[in-house]
């Protein structure tokens, strides 16, 4: 039997991105879309485990969902 800790804050966002993606959210304690609206496209590009496809899923996901980047 194997046992883990839930943690729901893992849960975002999982198989909309990568991994190291949802890491780079997760370090910076972005665990919600909202917010993930506090920040910038830019700023979100600059987390190391971000990049253009990893990007692209999240804004079609934000889009779905009606949320969006706060403007640079």
């Amino acid at each position: 039997m194997y046992a883990f800790n839930y943690d729901s804050d893992a849960e975002f966002l999982h198989g909309v991105i990568a991994i190291p993606a949802r890491r780079a959210l997760e370090k910076e304690k972005i665990n919600s879309l909202e917010k993930l609206s506090d920040y910038s496209e830019k700023e979100i590009m600059q987390l190391h485990g971000f990049g253009k496809n990893a990007m692209m899923k999240l804004k079609n996901y934000m889009k779905e969902n009606q949320v969006c980047f706060r403007e640079a």
